[in-house]
């Protein structure tokens, strides 16, 4: 015998508008106010005397895509950015247009936007005029992928670095260029080998390189994301590696034990290797290391101007 479904029950339901009433909406009150930008009050352009010049205001945390160009393949991608834009403000300014440093996003979108300097150079000094102001900031960091083989069997992964660009304009002081790249490294504890029997621990070194570029650098001769991922990478214990077989790990384990590394030599090494780069002028460089065998992290750091020789 075939069985009969059993009838489930059923729940009368209010209709929707009264289930939006049940949980507080309410009719729309009588308009008063102007419908209509003319007639609207324009608070952020009010011209008094408010105290104070601001350094900086605008928006931030703003996500978007960019297309990243890059002299190791994959030599075109796309990943997801995240801008601030700022400028500064006078004391006679109650306040800036926000609404107009996404304009200037949206307006620029349209032709594809990328993290090329000379095209960011333009959307700064364009976002400046648009804010009506005389200078203009923009803060862009995103993921850099590239492609890392295995240094035995040659098997081809990816890895990823954290890049970032300021780019500041002055309608009289022209543009100062910031760059900055997060690289991960191995570095192998000298001590440790050297107390040690046998063994040594190693463990993870966050690297960031913050550098200022000369007027003259030239990103389609030289891309400074490569130039910054080598300066960390050549002078680590070892490379980190997407894919490793047992030759691979082999290699890499040997090739720290041979290379040990504190995290003062790292960011020494590093810094020579960027006052020998021509087009940095200046430079601060970060090492954290992870500790393995310890609860703590150790960290070192170095600043250098070229143009001043400190």
């Amino acid at each position: 015998m075939k069985h009969q479904a059993k009838a489930l029950p059923v729940k009368q339901l209010p209709s929707k508008e009264k289930r939006h009433q049940l949980f507080g909406s309410v009719k729309p009150a009588p308009k008063t106010k102007p419908v209509d930008k003319m007639h609207m009050a324009d608070l952020q352009n009010t011209k008094k005397d408010f105290l104070f010049d601001l350094d900086a205001v605008g928006v931030t945390k703003v996500k978007h895509p960019i297309l990243i160009y890059s002299f190791m393949p994959p030599y075109t991608q796309t990943s997801v950015a995240e801008f601030t834009f700022t400028s500064s403000l006078k004391q006679t300014n109650k306040g800036t247009n926000m609404s107009r440093f996404i304009e200037q996003l949206a307006s620029y979108q349209k032709n594809g936007f990328s993290t090329d300097l000379e095209l960011l150079k333009k959307f700064t000094k364009d976002m400046a005029k648009r804010v009506e102001q005389q200078d203009a900031t923009i803060e862009v960091s995103f993921p850099w992928f590239f492609e890392r083989q295995a240094p035995d069997t040659s098997l081809i992964g990816l890895n990823h670095a954290n890049a970032s660009i300021k780019m500041e304009y002055h309608e009289t002081k022209g543009f100062h260029i910031q760059l900055s790249l997060g690289v991960s490294i191995t570095t192998l504890c000298p001590c440790s080998k050297e107390i040690s029997e046998y063994s040594a621990h190693n463990q993870r070194g966050n690297v960031t390189m913050e550098i200022r570029v000369s007027d003259d650098y030239q990103e389609e001769d030289l891309d400074w994301k490569k130039v910054l991922l080598e300066a960390a990478e050549s002078n680590a214990s070892a490379r980190l590696h997407p894919i490793l077989k047992r030759t691979d790990e082999k290699f890499v384990t040997e090739q720290a034990y041979e290379n040990p590394r504190f995290v003062e030599d790292m960011v020494r090494l590093i810094a020579a290797d960027l006052y020998e780069t021509p087009f940095i002028e200046k430079f601060k460089v970060t090492c954290q290391n992870e500790e393995s065998i310890h609860m703590h992290d150790a960290i070192a750091e170095i600043t250098y101007d070229k143009t001043k020789g400190i």
